[in-house]
């Protein structure tokens, strides 16, 4: 649109009726500056470009009617959240931030946490109370050093029980008080229409400090009956150069302990990098290098764009080495994979994309269904990094295209299923401990493994689950890529 390089220069002057934010340097930038960088890229980006009038290129008849769009909104949060696809469905996952060191760092594996990982449920659709229990504790944290352990069950935060309202504001603060409870079954077996949760007078104080998550949270390599199992609780896709290179470590001692059997623990794994999932199920395989992991699509201007100029970039192949170090990969023709609703995007991807490869075993419970993949836009002239403009921190996390497998499998919106004999949740009165040949996630995988399991569909303490703690972190469960754009545009 020619009326955007005159638009640069409009935007330049300052409004009668406008915002403005400032840097640490106290430089003044517009609301409006910002606004024309949020419209640009999701112009540009957008997976659903085509579904969002807004977005039209023909959308806006002059600079005037350009200009005075951006000015209709007083903040880029509200125009961005205006331009998203069906918000409650579709499009759950695209994001605004207003520091992108933060979001940087996220990526990165680093965070603030105080390491109690939980998730929070209520006993029936219209509770209004809500409880919380822990799913695992992170090393070294402060929930560690005060002895919180995977299993207990919490109701309020500083003497305030959690309800539907307030539950989200009083767990993101950095220091809370944790009001501990205790699971009330009534000695009943499968029945939770009578089990409450009953206060207790004990808590603990935690605090919330900047940690770098470790996502190899349990390795090792279990003999069961004379068969080498490995086991890895995989919690994130982190995608840095350290974490994969440890990942391709940990491979190495499966194989040298001669494992021939995986399972491959995503059950709170949120996702992450496309890269690390397409280096994980190399790890996994081994004998498909080179072939389809998954394609891409992306809105039709850019799909049209890669195919004119780049077609392989839309193709994602099974790789045999990272960064020049070769894979230890296993070459196993059956992985067995447990899953939870926590299991999101980058999870998904790594069972959907090897499932027309080799025999996926999905036990556990249906996944979260994000079968989109983001990236990071900054407002510079390509919204890379580099070149960002230094008076505001503003970045976005669109949604940029979605993933098929070789057979054009996407679109799990309501998640990936485990198959009809394989479903299996988390039983809140009986959790187990992770890695343990006895936690019953685990337990069912070695039965398969040793064929002594029959179907493990059982009844479990079905309560209402609603989020765990990385839902508090709005870009926690993004599938993300940096991938190379076309030159033309």
């Amino acid at each position: 649109m020619k009326y955007f390089k005159a638009l640069i220069l409009i935007l330049t002057l300052a409004f009668l009726t406008i915002s403005c934010f400032e840097d640490d340097d106290d430089t003044p930038i517009s609301t409006s500056d910002i606004n024309d960088f949020v419209w640009k890229g999701m112009n540009t980006f957008y997976l659903y470009k085509e579904n969002t009038p807004d977005l039209a290129n023909n959308r806006f008849s002059s600079d005037n009617d350009y200009n005075s769009y951006l000015n209709s909104f007083s903040k880029p949060e509200n125009l961005f959240e205006s331009l998203i696809y069906q918000r409650q469905t579709v499009d759950r996952f695209s994001w605004i931030v207003d520091d992108y060191i933060a979001l940087e760092q996220f990526f990165s594996g680093i965070s603030t946490s105080n390491g109690m990982e939980y998730k929070t449920f209520r006993f029936s659709s219209t509770d209004t109370n809500i409880y919380g229990y822990v799913t695992y504790v992170l090393p070294n944290t402060d929930a560690a050093a005060k002895g919180v352990t995977r299993g207990d069950i919490f109701y309020g935060i500083n003497g305030t029980q959690l309800t539907t309202t307030n539950y989200r504001s009083l767990l993101d603060q950095n220091n809370y008080i944790v009001n501990l409870g205790n699971y009330n079954d009534n000695n009943t077996p499968d029945n939770i229409n009578d089990d409450s949760i009953t206060e207790s007078s004990q808590s603990v104080s935690l605090s919330k400090s900047q940690y770098t998550e470790n996502p190899i949270f349990i390795n090792n390599v279990l003999d069961v009956a004379g068969t080498k199992v490995a086991y890895l609780m995989y919690n994130g896709f982190t995608g840095t150069e350290q974490f994969n290179a440890e990942l391709n470590d940990t491979f190495g001692v499966f194989k040298n302990a001669n494992a021939t059997e995986l399972v491959l623990d995503l059950r709170y794994n949120p996702g992450g990098s496309v890269y690390t999932a397409i280096m994980l199920s190399s790890l996994i395989t081994g004998q498909f290098n080179g072939d389809v992991f998954s394609t891409e699509q992306w809105n039709d201007e850019l799909q049209q764009a890669f195919e004119s100029e780049d077609p392989e970039a839309l193709i994602n192949r099974f790789i045999n080495n990272n960064e020049g170090t070769p894979l230890n990969s296993l070459n196993l023709n059956k992985v067995y994979i447990l899953t939870s609703r926590s299991s999101a995007s980058a999870s998904e991807l790594v069972i959907n994309s090897l499932d027309p490869y080799i025999d996926v075993v999905q036990i556990g419970t249906t996944t979260s269904g994000k079968y989109q993949a983001s990236t990071t836009l900054y407002d510079s002239p390509n919204f890379r990094r580099n070149g960002a403009n230094p008076s505001h921190t503003y970045a976005m996390q669109p949604l940029i295209f979605k993933s098929l497998n070789i057979d054009g499998v996407t679109d799990y919106f309501d998640g990936l299923s485990p198959e009809t004999g394989n479903v299996l949740p988390e039983d809140i009165n009986n959790l187990g401990v992770l890695g343990n040949i006895s936690e019953p996630l685990l337990a069912a995988a070695i039965a398969k493994i040793t064929g002594t399991g029959r179907s493990i569909n059982k009844k479990t303490r079905s309560v209402d689950f609603l989020e765990d703690s990385k839902d508090l972190l709005p870009f926690a469960k993004n599938m993300y890529t940096d991938k190379k754009l076309p030159a033309g545009l």
